[in-house]
């Protein structure tokens, strides 16, 4: 069993169990979360390396976008941030993706896949968040 505990400089618990099938991720406690204010285009603050973002549920249309700030101080310009879509989502084809990271923020864009004639997305979307930390090369 391969079992190795790191704790990294920014007090978050990292683990890796490479027997148990846990996988590798933040300890319970380490996350945050908040919830979009006014609409899908508020950014919001969250300092934490994992956690949850609740969008506003302002209707998005059918092959619309809508991109928002992320600040947070965790997060570097070398940084990879990992997102998933928990729950929320009314339209089948509605996508979250980070376009942009850098010193202090990273840009998510939610994205209404639906073809133009097809349905809004008006759901409040719980979108998870990991900051994966990077290093310069």
């Amino acid at each position: 069993m391969l079992q190795r505990k790191f704790t990294n400089v920014l007090a978050a618990e990292v683990l890796v169990n490479s027997s148990t099938g846990k996988g590798i991720g933040y300890s319970t406690g380490a996350g945050s979360y908040v919830t979009q204010a006014t609409n899908r285009a508020t950014g919001v603050t969250i300092n934490s390396l994992t956690g949850q973002i609740t969008t506003h549920n302002a209707s998005l249309a059918a092959e619309g976008s809508a991109e928002f700030i992320v600040t947070n101080s965790k997060v570097n310009i070398n940084d990879v941030v990992a997102l998933s879509i928990q729950s929320g989502a009314v339209g089948v084809g509605t996508m979250a993706t980070v376009s942009t990271v850098t010193n202090g923020s990273f840009t998510i864009r939610v994205h209404n896949g639906n073809v133009a004639a097809g349905t809004a997305e008006t759901g409040a979307i719980i979108i998870n968040f990991v900051v994966l930390k990077g290093a310069s090369l």
